[in-house]
This record gives structure tokens, C-alpha cells and sequence, in this order.
């Protein structure tokens, strides 16, 4: 029987709060640690890496709650990581005064470093493949309704209208490490941040030396190398119907693993109706595209992170068309129905869970 790493459930202690399921007006639960790590399996973990000298470091930046697990590295490599995690944050994040991002929010211009620069342009880059189902600049409209603040309302649609006026990732210009902004645009890079940053700490291991980690970045997982023991790490997939079930598991080495799905921040309105936090930026309101969750498996972090978030919002048709038009990614799809479609990559590297029916597994074929 093969088995699957479980899941650290890290309850994100973030501005959106903690809140039990069920309340209304403004109550939400965080759990975007939707992919399981190894920590609580001690018995199996001392099999795996009894030749292993591992060193584990857990910190809260970007928002969130981060794991680095690493074999063959030491205190000081586990420092760096941290502090590069920090210099990062410092560039990208929107709530920091001084960041690039929101010196650019704030001002409409703004000089940027060659990584925020490299980052933008990535990030734009995938807007425009996405055709803008992602899209950077809907940053206001996902505040409008208290997702990055835990003050969560339902915005009038009047409002929502005026807001969307303003989002267009075209009118955000890069020109010789300068960036700018319509005056009543505001953007966010946190739809590819964590990702790029996981690609980032996986380089910092390699280069020194690390063959073998396990990073969880608030539910982002990124793989370096195997497990000490040779054997492919194995990610385990929340069912989002079910947050404390799985749908299955995947087999990697050398990849980013990152789902989006309704499930990982809502709230419910006195309407008695679920918001979540995965805005559609054609309509501001949350994304039905009749799918629940989004895994997607790459070797790129920041294109996992950009493509989980922006094929929910596209839905199954989208999404089996971005992977036949593309190529550059594997894709776990949880349909509203129950229907588990994986792309044909993962063939033989995706196991569905015990106990559920094996027809609820599809191939997307290219």
C-alpha cells in the first residue's frame, strides 16, 4: 500500500483570523497548508533518514506559517534561509510601508530592484497568458471585501463596478527598472511571492549542498531532490469537501506543489451564502468556475502559484487548454461534482485515495 506523508495543519494565524466554520457575518477559517508534510510521522520519518542529519526551521513571515526541513545542512544554511525569506518579503509585500510594492501602490511609481522587477515581469507574463484570469492589479477589489484585512463584508454591486474600472494588468508599466500605475490602480504580487520564493530557497539549498528538503511555505510545498533514502517525496491532496480527508497523493522530486481552492479562506454572509477569497477579476465577485480546488505540479514555484489561483478562476476547459497549449505543468483538478481529473503526467505518479470510487478519476490527455 503506499503511503502518503501527513499533513502539518497549520492554522493560519494571519489578519483573516481563526474563526470556527459556520459563523456568519465575517467568520472565516485559513488553511491554505493544503498538502501534507511529514512531520508527525516519527516512525516512518526515523526509517527514512536514519543516514541523514536533518535540520528543521519553523517561522511566521509572508503572512503565514513556514517549514523548511532540510538534510545535510546546518544552523547557519537554516539562518540564511530565513533572512532570504525576510529580504523578500521586504521588496514584495503590500502592507509593509516601505516595500517597492507599496511605495508603488502608494505613489504610482516606483524604482525597483532587479528581483521585484523580475518578479512583476514574470507575474505580467502570466496575466497576459492567462488572458487576465489572473491578474495582479485586482488587488482592490479583493480588499473591498476584507480578504486581506479579516474584515469581511460583501461589497455593493455599484461598488464592485467602480473598482473594476481600475483593473487592467496592461496598464501596469515596466520601463528600465521603473514601474507605474494608473492613478487609481493598486497591484499585488502575492499571486506568484510565495512561489517564487520557495524556487528561491530551493536554489539557496542547492548551492549549498542540500540534496534533499522539504519546504511547506503556508501550504506552498516545494521539493529538493528526494528523500534521503532515494524514494520520490509524496504529497498528499486535501478533498475540498472534506479538509481533513484526501483525494489522493502525488509522487515528485524537484517540484513545486501548490493547490488554490474555495475552501482555504472564506466567510459567510448574513445571506447565508460562502465567499471565498479567489476573485474572478472579470466579474469581482468570488470564482465559480465549477471547480473546488486547483494542485498544480511544476518545477517553476511562481508558475504553480500563478497557474493554482488563475485556472480555478478559468475552470476545467480553460485549464485542460492552458495544459495542452503549454505543457509546462501536471494539474490535480477537483471538480464541484467530485470529479478528479489529473493530467497525463501524472499517470503513474498520482494515487486516489482508499475508499473512493476509481471512476471519479479522469485523464486529461494532451
Amino acid at each position: 500500500m503506499k503511503r502518503f506523508y501527513p499533513v502539518l495543519l497549520m492554522m493560519l494565524m494571519c489578519a483573516c483570523g481563526s474563526n470556527p466554520q459556520g459563523q456568519t457575518n465575517g467568520a472565516a477559517i485559513e488553511s491554505r497548508s493544503v498538502l501534507r508534510t511529514e512531520a508527525a510521522e516519527k516512525e516512518s520519518e526515523t526509517e527514512d533518514t536514519a543516514e541523514a542529519a536533518e535540520e528543521e526551521r519553523a517561522f511566521f513571515a509572508m503572512n503565514t506559517y513556514m517549514r523548511i526541513r532540510a538534510y545535510d545542512a546546518d544552523t547557519a544554511l537554516m539562518d540564511q534561509a530565513e533572512v532570504r525569506v525576510e529580504e523578500l518579503e521586504a521588496l514584495f509585500s503590500t502592507t509593509r510601508e516601505e516595500s517597492e510594492i507599496a511605495i508603488l501602490n502608494r505613489d504610482k511609481t516606483a524604482a525597483l530592484s532587479g528581483e521585484t522587477e523580475e518578479l512583476m515581469r514574470l507575474a505580467l507574463s502570466l496575466c497576459e497568458r492567462t488572458e487576465g484570469a489572473l491578474d495582479i492589479s485586482v488587488y482592490p477589489v479583493v480588499r473591498s471585501w476584507g480578504f486581506t484585512t479579516g474584515e469581511y463584508r460583501i461589497p455593493e454591486r455599484a461598488e464592485l463596478d467602480t473598482l473594476l474600472r481600475y483593473v487592467d494588468y496592461r496598464n501596469v508599466k515596466l520601463e528600465k527598472g521603473t514601474a507605474l500605475i494608473g492613478a487609481d490602480m493598486m497591484v499585488d504580487l502575492g499571486s506568484v511571492g510565495k512561489g517564487y520564493t520557495g524556487d528561491q530557497l530551493a536554489a539557496l539549498l542547492k548551492e549549498n549542498g542540500v540534496q534533499s528538503a522539504l519546504l511547506d511555505l503556508g501550504g506552498n510545498i516545494q521539493t529538493v531532490g528526494r528523500k534521503p533514502d532515494g524514494s520520490l517525496w509524496k504529497i498528499g491532496i486535501k478533498d475540498p469537501k472534506k479538509p481533513d480527508s484526501q483525494v489522493g497523493g502525488v509522487s515528485v522530486e524537484d517540484e513545486a506543489v501548490i493547490t488554490s481552492g474555495g475552501y482555504e479562506r472564506y466567510f459567510t454572509g448574513e445571506d447565508g451564502e460562502i465567499y471565498w477569497h479567489i476573485i474572478d477579476p472579470a466579474t469581482g465577485e468570488p470564482a465559480h468556475s465549477g471547480l473546488l480546488s486547483v494542485t498544480i505540479i511544476g518545477k517553476s514555484g511562481a508558475l504553480c502559484d500563478a497557474l493554482s489561483t488563475s485556472l480555478f478562476v478559468m475552470g476545467l476547459e480553460g485549464a485542460t487548454e492552458q495544459y495542452r497549449t503549454y505543457g509546462d505543468f501536471e494539474a490535480v483538478l477537483v471538480a464541484q461534482n467530485g470529479t478528479v481529473y489529473i493530467t497525463e503526467g501524472l499517470r503513474d505518479r498520482f494515487t486516489l485515495a482508499e475508499g473512493l470510487d476509481p471512476d471519479r478519476l479522469q485523464v486529461i490527455e494532451k
